[in-house]
């Protein structure tokens, strides 16, 4: 800020505001944000100057906008972080395809509903890859593990797009899945440790917008699986797609600047017997069992509802990305901001424990549920179940030190896709037990509230801690 007193003793005040600088990726969208979040400060320091002059209390500091971080974000950061967020988003786009035209697929196929649920369950056993590659991550640095995998995935797109049959699809997509997954975890890993203190669960929650930006265009290519053996081949081929960008994420894509820290200290990184020390091993057991509960209920809720509703509610494949559009991805995206925002005022545990608790309840009823309490029920579990999993998110990461921050993700992802491999087949066989798909799924809801009242509120809280206080590294 400029003073430029004059004659008249009047002192003029300038401000000076720094330019605008380039965000690979994401400049179109952060742009706006950040100028009017810079245009809100601006207007707030004008009000302060104005009420200290005339000596009145200041106004109160204008509200956070969620979209944009709690705390500064150097230019530097921002660029790694759009990179990683941009991985994670593709990844995550190739990955939820299988949600999608699974069953278009199984028709193809002349498979029924006893095949699609031990082909989910043999797909998920693909994290034993995710496993190895996290554990890599530790090793060799995340850069060279997300376009590794990323690559990797989409070649396996292809082998599932020309798929001659069943078995192979699920092949080809058990390496998917291993592939995305690893994504997935160790972008998580790289948003936690590139965010600024202060701002990790609101890292996180930008990561899960982008997320669900990925899942977003395999809703828009539902109306594909109408067109029969074809439409979800031609799905799977526009997945395949985002291998084209890794030349260009190869450029820009960072290490993170914690690893880097930790492996020119040569210290030894990625150690099993470290993640199940006296440290680590209690809250890696605690979070090892809220995650299998968690996804007994998940992992069929989420894989099995378009079969649900095509089966159940007698609803076409365009009328199910409709579905999707209106009561997840609005609902999704005002959870996920709402779970940054929530994340970082009231902290990670509280939000992850009552979020659990609703969604598992909401999505429960819309199993067993008709009309408009099948939509209704939908979106407030949509809306709980991602703000539950951004301050969870935040929270697996911060709560193990960087050196086996991949190791020890990696073996949560293993239990989780355990949780879901049983989800799944109970789900299915107690869906043939009740002769209702739904009311077998909505009982494997039971597990995931045994775990938000059991099991999550002896995690630690993290809010407003120092990364390196909550999980230090060795020395």
């Amino acid at each position: 800020m400029d003073l430029r007193p004059d004659a008249t003793g009047t002192t003029e005040a300038a401000l000076r505001v720094p330019e605008d600088q380039h965000l690979p990726y994401f400049g179109w969208l952060v742009g706006p944000l950040t100028r009017l979040a810079r245009r809100r400060a601006m207007n707030g320091f004008a009000r302060d100057v104005a009420s200290d002059l005339a000596g009145r209390p200041r106004p109160p500091a204008p509200r956070w906008f969620g979209a944009l971080p709690p705390v500064p974000v150097s230019h530097d950061q921002a660029v790694r972080l759009a990179a990683i967020v941009l991985v994670a988003m593709l990844a995550n786009g190739q990955g939820s395809l299988l949600t999608q035209f699974v069953s278009a697929s199984a028709d193809t196929f002349g498979v029924g509903d006893r095949s699609i649920g031990s082909a989910l369950a043999i797909i998920r056993a693909g994290v034993l890859v995710s496993l190895v590659a996290a554990a890599f991550a530790d090793r060799v640095g995340r850069r060279r593990i997300l376009l590794v995998c990323l690559t990797g995935a989409a070649l396996a797109s292809v082998v599932t797009a020309l798929s001659p049959s069943f078995a192979v699809f699920t092949g080809s997509q058990l390496m998917v899945r291993s592939m995305t997954t690893a994504v997935l975890v160790v972008a998580a890993i790289g948003v936690v440790e590139e965010a600024p203190e202060g701002g990790r669960a609101w890292g996180v929650a930008m990561l899960g917008l982008a997320l669900g930006a990925g899942y977003g265009v395999t809703v828009v290519l539902l109306p594909l699986a109408d067109i029969p053996d074809l439409g979800w081949r031609l799905a799977f081929l526009a997945g395949a797609a985002a291998g084209l960008l890794a030349p260009s994420l190869r450029r820009s894509l960072r290490e993170t600047k914690r690893y880097r820290t930790v492996a020119e200290h040569h210290t030894r990184r990625g150690r099993l017997r470290q993640v199940f020390g006296d440290y680590e091993g209690p809250r890696f057991l605690a979070l090892g069992l809220a995650v299998f509960a968690v996804n007994v209920f998940a992992a069929p809720s989420s894989q099995l509802t378009n079969r649900y509703l095509l089966e159940e509610h007698d609803f076409s494949n365009t009328s199910v990305a409709v579905y999707r559009a209106v009561a997840l991805s609005v609902p999704g995206l005002a959870g996920t901001l709402l779970g940054g925002i929530l994340g970082e005022r009231w902290g990670r545990r509280p939000v992850g424990i009552a979020g659990i608790a609703v969604a598992t309840a909401m999505q429960m009823t819309f199993f067993l549920a008709s009309g408009v309490v099948l939509w209704l029920s939908s979106a407030v579990a949509i809306l709980a179940a991602t703000a539950a999993g951004v301050a969870l998110g935040a929270l697996g990461a911060e709560l193990f030190p960087t050196e086996v921050r991949g190791t020890s993700n990696g073996l949560l992802v293993v239990i989780g896709v355990l949780g879901s491999a049983a989800g799944l087949v109970a789900a299915t066989r107690l869906g043939e037990v009740t002769g209702s798909l739904g009311a077998g799924v909505a009982l494997t809801g039971l597990a995931p509230l045994l775990a938000a009242f059991a099991v999550l509120p002896f995690l630690p809280e993290t809010k407003a801690r120092q990364l390196d206080t909550i999980s230090p590294p060795e020395e």
